[in-house]
Parts: structure tokens; sequence; C-alpha cells
């Protein structure tokens, strides 16, 4: 097999000829638009928001492997790995809804309240409303 060419990402770049940075491509999706056309602040709103989300897919992984481990050791180390993917969901949370006024305004209003979650959550939106 013929050695990749610098910058190729994946094994079978070399196969298909395809060179990842010549032709500026990344290795998943993280945009939705076209990159060179987003502001360097909607960019970086979008590598936190593609944080929070594997943040949110680890916690869930780890919750399903807790859940059967039998081994308590290792059940032991999951739960503490899991507790720092929770540590890492709640820093780039916090991250995110400094920068959106209405998101912070809505999670003041239905997290960590009393009461029906549904009806907070309708109030929140009455308070964010334009």
């Amino acid at each position: 097999m013929p050695k990749p060419e610098r910058g190729i990402f994946s094994p079978y770049a070399s196969i298909l000829k395809v060179n990842y940075t010549k032709y500026n491509l990344m290795g998943f999706d993280q945009y939705h638009e076209p990159a060179e056309e987003l502001s360097q602040p909607v960019r970086t709103f979008a590598r936190m928001i593609k944080s929070l989300i594997e943040e949110a897919e680890a916690i869930d992984w780890y919750e399903q492997r807790i859940s059967v481990e039998k081994d308590k050791q290792a059940k032991k180390i999951m739960e503490n790995t899991q507790k720092e993917e929770f540590i890492h969901f709640a820093m780039d949370l916090e991250f995110l809804l400094r920068k959106k006024d209405k998101w912070r305004t809505i999670m003041k209003n239905v997290l960590f309240k009393a009461g029906d979650i549904v009806k907070n959550g309708e109030k929140a939106e009455e308070k964010v409303e334009d």
C-alpha cells in the first residue's frame, strides 16, 4: 500500500486519492453552513455545542456501562470517570449560557426550581418572548 500523503486522515484516503488538507474537508460534520462564511464567534459556538453533545454522549455511555458492570472496582472507576464528564458538560453549558442571554434566562427559570417542569418552562418562555 502506498504511503499516505501529508494531511490525509483516513486510512482509505490514499486509495480514494483524497487529500483532506488540499480540499479543506473535516473528518466530521461540525458545521451546517460553509465554514468560511461563519464568523469566528459562531464557529466557537458550534465547537462548544459539539463538545456539549459529546460530553452528554459520554455520560450516557458510562451510565449504561455502570448499570451492567459486575466488578466493583471497575464500576467505581467508571463512576469516577462519569463524574468528570458531568464536570466537562457543566463547563461547556456554562460557557454557552454566558454567550446567549435568552438561554441563560430560560435556564434560570427552569433549572433547580420546584414545581412542574413543563409549567416552569412555559413561564421561562414568557420571560424571553420578544
